[in-house]
């Protein structure tokens, strides 16, 4: 890799910039001056970091520290979850970057919780918003090729389910003893065509649930396991649930119970239609492990209000530290 690549053009860059830096910064520069003039100053500063300097910062950025999660007990346990995945959903191995705005493009999300990366990235704070991406990739491939089998001009597809197994990072500091900036998460995200009254959202609702309780209930044995639903002014969800979702999930495994939380507010907005959370009964109470919801980002991404997306995940370190 050459030593100096990119600093011919990155005089002309500054000098774009020193008539008004705050324009040009915020809108002026393309984006690849603008990541050469970044790439610039990050050169710079980094030629000027001492050995002393980058120990403390080791020592001292809670960015950069490494979790009290011992791999050896974890990858086990997600080995495991990997193994009782059904067969209809697709494994994949994340970049450690998304897109610039995979999150705040598609949600109620702050940049400011995200880590963006001087290249017009930014690092993977939620894999769910990732493979939402994917998801809706895919189920446009399936819809185009469906269409060009039957000579049609629509084609609902077929459904994409996806999950991940991922180390995210946050940006939002977390002060509370045993809490990291970064952590693993176990997601699942399912994307198909609205069918209306609900049938479609049961449907990935009831695929999520029995993954999770199914799951919970073969690494956790001897914890209670509470999955709590919440509707978020979509009365058809709270009907399938009970003619369609909980008939499909009877009887629930071990010691796993699904109620619901009719005075949930929490990620009201950021989940539409309907949330779920998971918790797990640990020897000091009650411990949040994972949530999930409908959201409406495949929709977005493919400008077709018909998608519907689900979403799930749970924390693979705190699973660990209860088994």
């Amino acid at each position: 890799m050459a030593a100096n690549g990119g600093q011919d053009g990155s005089g002309r860059v500054w000098r774009q910039v020193a008539a008004s830096p705050r324009a040009a910064l915020d809108h002026g520069l393309s984006p690849a001056d603008l990541q050469t003039l970044l790439l610039d100053v990050s050169r710079r500063r980094a030629s000027r970091v001492t050995a002393a300097r980058l120990l403390q910062r080791w020592r001292q950025d809670r960015y950069v520290r490494p979790t009290a999660a011992d791999p050896r007990v974890l990858w086990p346990l997600e080995a495991r979850l990997w193994a009782m995945l059904p067969p209809e959903f697709a494994g994949l191995e994340l970049s450690p970057v998304a897109p610039l705005g995979a999150c705040a493009a598609l949600g109620p999300v702050s940049q400011d919780r995200v880590i963006s990366t001087v290249r017009g990235s930014e690092v993977v704070s939620d894999q769910t918003n990732v493979l939402a991406l994917e998801a809706a990739v895919r189920r446009k491939e399936s819809s185009r090729k469906e269409s060009s089998r039957k000579e049609s001009r629509w084609s609902a597809g077929t459904a994409v389910h996806l999950a991940s197994c991922h180390r995210v990072l946050r940006g939002q500091p977390f002060d509370a003893p045993g809490l990291y900036q970064h952590f693993r998460l176990f997601a699942l995200v399912s994307s198909a065509r609205d069918q209306g009254s609900g049938t479609t959202e049961a449907e990935l609702l009831t695929a999520h649930l029995k993954f999770w309780s199914d799951a919970l209930s073969e690494l956790l044995p001897h914890r209670r396991t509470s999955v709590q639903w919440t509707v978020f002014g979509f009365p058809p969800l709270r009907e399938r649930i009970k003619d369609t979702v909980r008939p499909a999930l009877e009887p629930l495994p071990g010691m796993v119970t699904l109620e619901e939380d009719p005075a949930r507010e929490r990620a009201r907005g950021y989940y539409e239609r309907g949330a779920i959370r998971i918790d797990v009964a640990g020897d000091g109470g009650w411990q949040e492990v994972g949530d999930g919801g409908f959201t409406s980002w495949t929709a977005q991404l493919l400008g077709d209000a018909k998608e519907r997306t689900f979403i799930s995940c749970a924390s693979t370190e705190r699973l660990a530290a209860l088994g």
